[in-house]
């Protein structure tokens, strides 16, 4: 079940420190300093999804783990938090329920027995959408997608401001991973260049031995923004989705006959999504933007 998770920051510090430095800013002047946000719209304006009836609900439990910030990490109080944490309690706030919601921590390999044995009733972890996992369990509709994004060198900048102006340039690229093939596939005319890990991407990157990178959106966004790239480095042209190749994106893993639970989740995030709290949970988590500049 490891190899179903959404890639991890394995930034631990990193986040804390970009986490505190836009902490000690109130969330609205963050969020007009940085506005506006061009998130992706998962949700037609015009759709419209029903709230199926959940009175019969003793208990909504929602699962999740320790592990994987800023979704979900123990703060420097020792409490539970991370935007999915944040988002579990606006989705039960929507639904009306949040006094039969509950959030508990297990360890990733754990999770999928817990909501099979009943020990929960929806996980939010960060668990990748795929066909085996499709034909046991039901999701939600996708709540965030991470993107691909390139990052470039301060020094040597490309000669313009998109990936056109990598034609024939050596991009790095770690090597038999999704980004690799999406890269590939996106940008025939740029020259890949595969390295074994992404230490050693992003060392060759900072150290002027490639002219550019593409990878995970988030995890470039953190580096770029803290201090392991020394401000070597920025994000690039983008951001760029891919279903095919980077996946549905987050969503919340249910079981397969709790329909009606189902549908009132994918209710709860067409209405946090049309009234702003979807975006706002985000800023408050991501003080590097993933889809801009």
């Amino acid at each position: 079940m490891w190899q179903n998770r959404i890639s991890s920051l394995k930034m631990h510090g990193l986040f804390a420190l970009c986490l505190l430095a836009a902490a000690m800013k109130p969330l609205s002047l963050a969020a007009e300093e940085r506005s506006p946000v061009d998130l992706p719209i998962l949700f037609d304006t015009r759709e419209r999804i029903a709230r199926p009836d959940l009175s019969g609900l003793v208990r909504l439990r929602f699962l999740t783990t320790v592990d994987f910030p800023p979704f979900n990490f123990i703060d420097q109080t020792g409490k539970l938090a991370g935007f999915h944490v944040d988002l579990v309690r606006e989705i039960c706030r929507e639904l009306a329920l949040t006094e039969k919601c509950q959030i508990q921590a297990v360890t990733f390999p754990e999770l999928e027995k817990a909501l099979t044995d009943g020990n929960g009733e929806a996980v939010a972890a960060g668990i990748a959408v795929s066909t085996p996992l499709r034909e046991r369990f039901a999701f939600s509709r996708p709540f965030m997608r991470l993107p691909a994004r390139f990052a470039v060198g301060k020094k040597t900048p490309p000669p313009g401001e998109t990936a056109a102006s990598l034609a024939g340039r050596k991009v790095g690229v770690v090597a038999v991973s999704a980004h690799e093939a999406m890269l590939k596939a996106f940008f025939p005319k740029i020259e890949a260049q595969p390295f074994p890990d992404r230490a050693a991407l992003l060392a060759a990157l900072k150290d002027g031995k490639v002219d550019a990178v593409f990878g995970d959106g988030m995890q470039l966004a953190f580096w770029t923004s803290g201090a392991d790239a020394s401000g070597c480095c920025r994000l690039f042209d983008g951001p760029y989705l891919s279903e095919k190749f980077l996946g549905e994106g987050l969503t919340i893993m249910l079981r397969k006959e709790d329909t009606a639970l189902t549908g009132a989740i994918d209710h709860a995030l067409l209405a946090l999504s049309r009234s702003g709290r979807l975006q706002e949970i985000y800023l408050r988590y991501f003080p590097v933007n993933l889809y801009g500049g």
